[in-house]
């Protein structure tokens, strides 16, 4: 026997955003059902754009202890958009370039309680990034030196050399510029925070 498609809801501040995803997810009706935010869907989509906009839907209201799942629909040029929807609470992230069927897989991933940070790309990992040169390539293209990065990181100026040389590899950068210019297209925060 079938189990019922999964109720889900949609929020984002752009009317093209809310009405494409809406529209995607209706061709699918053995899977899911697109229903009102205010329905009790099973999974809400919401847009990290969203967190933007004061006026819109609090994410902070929406993740409480008697919720829907949310799903967030990150941003890939801006990463630190799902990190703050991680922090809030959501259950997991799906890049708003996804497939189609990775969208509806994230979806019933979720329904089922799935919590996964994974299903949001770290800015990257399709490259083959670690963290740790995710971070200092993150701090590269803030425009920090290398020094800095160690002192930041609390590591020796030479396995900043060595995390430097094997980011540079895999993006293909011959220079710092060049790597810069690579993070700044690849959704890497450019800004420094304001302690630093």
């Amino acid at each position: 026997m079938a189990s019922a498609p999964l109720s889900v809801a949609v929020v984002s501040p752009q009317a093209i955003v809310q009405h494409g995803l809406v529209g995607l997810l209706g061709r699918h009706p053995h899977r899911v059902t697109v229903v009102a935010t205010d329905d009790d869907p099973d999974v809400l989509l919401y847009d990290v754009l969203a967190l933007l906009h004061p006026d819109g839907v609090d994410l902070a209201e929406v993740v409480t202890a008697e919720r829907p799942r949310v799903l967030a629909i990150s941003r890939d040029l801006r990463p630190e958009l799902a990190a703050r929807a991680f922090a809030t609470g959501v259950d997991a992230a799906v890049s708003i370039g996804a497939e189609e069927s990775e969208l509806l897989d994230a979806v019933e991933l979720v329904a089922r309680g799935e919590r996964s940070e994974a299903l949001a790309a770290r800015p990257g990992s399709s490259v083959g990034l670690t963290e740790r040169e995710t971070e200092v390539l993150t701090l590269i293209a803030q425009g920090h030196t290398n020094q800095e990065i160690a002192r930041t990181l609390y590591l020796s100026p030479n396995s900043i050399k060595t995390y430097v040389r094997t980011a540079y590899r895999k993006i293909g950068a011959g220079s710092r510029s060049q790597a810069v210019s690579w993070a700044i297209r690849n959704g890497f925060p450019t800004d420094r925070t304001p302690d630093e």
